[in-house]
């Protein structure tokens, strides 16, 4: 996908999150823009993070912010290479609850192994599958997770809304297939039907001339079934070629 996928996610997650806040039941501690004190603290190489002060949370820029989220949240769950919508829906989750418990919840939903690392065979499922089921798969493991938490009777209310709201997005964001399995099937049928028809009369042909006897097939003579059958093969070999190039 391209970065123009990353800023509208981006800005959602801007939407969501809002500014600087200090809630005493919130583990994350002082937070701005979701960029947490120990997350600002890893990003500039403070150690221990406690040494990073307050005030420094409460003036980051919306640049550091983005440079943040898109270094430690979308590169590492590879969302710019997820199908649009569902991009969204692994990002704000990574960015609520961390990255390797998003992919994970990404893999059991798509069927794959869910090793927390996105690679190949993550990438291909979440591509193959319809963008729209895997969005609302995630969107209900991520609360089933939420609702678990300790501290969900203080932010469950806020979660849910955060959630529904992603979700909303993410499905609106999402690819609608160009056809559906029924009609490429159909396709990919009908496109056998052609050869199957060829090579019937290709059989046909040569069985006369061995001289077997296939009374339904008599109305045409051996040569001419034989070169009938070539001809469809070779101008259907032809057709999807040009199509190919087209």
């Amino acid at each position: 996908m391209t970065d123009g996928r990353f800023d509208a996610c981006l800005a959602e997650i801007f939407r969501q999150e809002g500014g600087y806040v200090d809630h005493p039941a919130d583990p994350g501690g002082a937070t701005n823009m979701g960029i947490t004190r120990k997350t600002l603290a890893g990003w500039r190489n403070v150690s221990p993070w406690w040494d990073l002060p307050k005030t420094e949370v409460q003036s980051l820029d919306r640049d550091e912010a983005a440079r943040i989220y898109q270094a430690g949240y979308w590169d590492a769950c590879r969302a710019g290479e997820l199908p649009p919508g569902v991009d969204l829906a692994v990002f704000d989750f990574a960015v609520n609850s961390g990255p390797a418990r998003a992919i994970r919840c990404l893999q059991q939903v798509l069927g794959v192994a869910a090793d927390g690392l996105v690679g190949p065979i993550t990438l291909a499922a979440a591509n193959r599958s319809s963008a729209a089921r895997t969005v609302d798969a995630l969107c209900d493991r991520r609360l089933g997770f939420l609702k678990g938490l300790s501290t969900f009777p203080v932010f469950g209310r806020g979660w849910i809304r955060r959630v529904e709201t992603v979700r909303a997005a993410a499905l609106a964001a999402a690819p609608i297939a160009s056809a559906t399995q029924g009609d490429q099937t159909m396709d990919i049928l009908s496109g056998y039907k052609t050869y199957i028809v060829a090579a019937i009369m290709l059989i046909a042909g040569l069985a006369q001339m061995l001289g077997i006897d296939l009374p339904a097939l008599d109305s045409g003579s051996a040569g001419s079934l034989v070169l009938e059958s070539l001809a469809i093969l070779f101008l259907r070999k032809g057709l999807k070629g040009d199509i190919g190039k087209a």
